[in-house]
């Protein structure tokens, strides 16, 4: 390898670091990179920008528009209500039921906003039901990952995959070719978390017959005032008659943690109580005399404690206090609204709460109105703002219907579309129809004309845009072909499929620890440079990292909507690495048997 290649190398290592350890943004990182590799020669201005003008990353960004569109519509929340089992029955028609018609949707519309509107929707479903919902949030985003893996639209992944082979001179993806590998792996998915992944959630393992009035799952704080007459009561296996339909889980006493169900336990002043309920017990808490709801002396003299409602709100990037804590943000002068609690991997923490930083991703419980929702419920400095009793908007029926007549049309045009002869010379593709399905909705008054840059990432948009300079680099160094080389040298004796077993681990190993888009990118030219080294076709290769580059189960920060679930879920890191893992490995096992069945090299 040239001392060209080997600075590039050491460009886009420094590249990775900086993404791992979030020193800023990921399109900020790309878009550092490519500037610096532009001034260093390997890129020229042309290449640089290039990625700004693929086809492919705009058509990301329309489908940001498309999909905000659906959810605007309403139609996945009553697409929810419908398939969402109404009674107890069986554990794997449960997940089977929940999960296939996710992955379903999610091979047409962008993950996030999926996971966004039916996550509050399968907590509250959860209880309804008595069941924890530890158990089905990460199979809810496992499900969208399997699901987007399905198809070309299905994953921003799948469309990078396809701009940069189109850019290089190979023929695209068409719309459901990955289909041919990503539906075995999503059934194969769905059998995984069934009869396995239930058992490595958390929660109890035979959580279908515990009785159907043990299950809490929502969380209240609240403080022992010196006047309660609660003082010197013991504790009968963390309940109180006074406190009716409320456990105590923990009682902290100073620095000390307290077991809410020790033998032995009685209450003392200015004990502070974690206590789990149902979703409507806010109502009965405030009403009580002998405890106070921690965050209600911040309120009371603003807002009236006959309109309060608790939220939960998971922060995204855009969040404008990341790295500043609650008192430096002043949080309650901008949303009028007290933070009482922040789960973060797996924690509930309600101590010393103001002066910890703010992180993305984090999972604040908050004590407001229902105007906090009405101002920033559709606001993309939350991943999602959900009350935990039952909210509802009321959209016309027929936007709901031609939202989804729109969507039908798109896929169509998309599938058949570049079978049809040129439409005044423009090519019928995904691109053309999706542009035409955006507009449509922004005519018809589905999505909001006012708020329509907001319903784009622009981030991604800049990381995938970076990437293609960063992949053209890696090509114009040689460090590419070296890559190769290296890869194809340590699996000769396996041959193609050797290498072809590289290149997903490579790719998967990077989805883990940095964004899905930029793996890609890493991994296209090696992939290629390795395919015209084995004199073979690259299209299991490029296949293989579509694949590998979604298939991001084991941590949270690899993949949006792992973020999410796990704020909402209260998960823990290691419940994704317990769970994740073993299916990260199946996922890998399937594709290397799939792959060459499908496309030979």
């Amino acid at each position: 390898m040239t001392f060209e290649g080997y600075y590039v190398l050491a460009i886009i290592i420094l590249m990775i670091i900086a993404l791992a350890k979030e020193i800023m943004r990921p399109g900020l990182v790309l878009f550092s990179a490519i500037i610096i590799l532009m001034a260093l020669g390997t890129i020229n201005t042309k290449e640089a920008i290039e990625g700004f003008s693929n086809k492919g990353m705009l058509t990301v960004g329309i489908l940001f528009l498309v999909s905000e569109g659906v959810r605007q519509s309403g139609a996945l929340n009553r697409m929810a209500h419908a398939f969402l089992p109404k009674r107890r029955g069986k554990v794997r028609l449960l997940f089977f039921r929940l999960m296939f018609p996710v992955s379903f949707i999610s091979a047409f519309l962008n993950n996030t906003p999926v996971v966004i509107i039916f996550a509050p929707l399968v907590k509250k479903w959860a209880e309804t039901l008595n069941l924890s919902s530890q158990k089905f949030l990460i199979p809810l985003s496992y499900a969208t990952i399997l699901g987007g893996v399905c198809t070309l639209i299905g994953t921003s992944t799948n469309l990078v995959v396809h701009g940069l082979m189109l850019q290089n001179g190979y023929a695209g993806l068409s719309m459901f070719e990955l289909g041919m590998v990503g539906v075995p792996l999503a059934f194969a998915g769905y059998l995984y978390m069934t009869y396995i992944g239930v058992r490595l959630l958390p929660g109890e393992k035979d959580f279908i017959r515990r009785p159907l009035a043990d299950q809490k799952d929502y969380y209240y704080d609240l403080v022992v005032p010196a006047d309660s007459n609660l003082i010197g009561i013991p504790l009968k296996n963390g309940r109180l008659k006074e406190l009716k339909g409320l456990d105590i889980v923990v009682i902290e006493r100073g620095d000390e943690k307290i077991d809410g169900k020790q033998h032995g336990i009685s209450l003392q002043a200015d004990d502070r109580l974690l206590v789990a309920g149902k979703s409507d017990s806010l109502d009965k808490i405030i009403a009580l005399t002998n405890v106070r709801l921690r965050g209600l002396d911040l309120l009371k003299d603003q807002i009236s404690t006959a309109d309060l409602k608790q939220y939960e709100a998971v922060l995204a990037p855009r969040f404008p206090g990341i790295g500043k804590t609650i008192v430096e943000y002043s949080f309650f002068d901008h949303y009028q609204a007290a933070v009482i609690a922040v789960h973060r991997n797996g924690e509930r923490i309600t101590s010393n709460v103001n002066n910890l930083k703010l992180k993305e991703g984090d999972n604040l419980v908050l004590l407001t109105t229902e105007r906090f929702i009405k101002n920033w419920g559709d606001s993309k400095i939350f991943y999602l703002t959900s009350y935990i009793g039952d909210h509802d908007t009321t959209i016309p029926k027929y936007k709901r219907w031609l939202t989804l007549f729109i969507i039908l049309i798109m896929i169509l045009g998309a599938t058949f579309g570049e079978r049809l002869p040129r439409l005044a010379g423009n090519q019928l593709d995904m691109f053309y129809f999706s542009a035409f399905a955006a507009i449509l909705m922004v005519w018809m008054r589905i999505l909001p004309h006012h708020k329509y840059t907001k319903a784009i990432s622009w981030d991604i948009l800049i990381t995938i845009a970076c990437s293609f300079g960063v992949s053209k680099a890696l090509q114009n160094s040689g460090a590419a072909d070296a890559i190769a080389h290296t890869a194809i040298n340590f699996a000769r004796s396996w041959g193609a499929v050797g290498v072809l077993a590289c290149i997903y681990l490579l790719t998967n190993l990077f989805t883990e620890i940095i964004t899905n888009n930029a793996a890609a990118a890493i991994s296209f030219p090696i992939a290629m440079a390795a395919a015209n080294q084995l004199g073979v076709d690259p299209k299991p290769f490029f296949i293989a990292i579509c694949v590998a580059a979604s298939a991001s189960f084991s941590t949270p920060i690899g993949y949006q909507t792992n973020l999410i679930v796990q704020g909402i879920g209260n998960y823990k890191f290691r419940d994704f690495v317990k769970v994740g893992l073993p299916l990260n490995l199946l996922i890998f096992i399937l594709s290397m048997l799939l792959i060459p069945m499908f496309w030979s090299f």
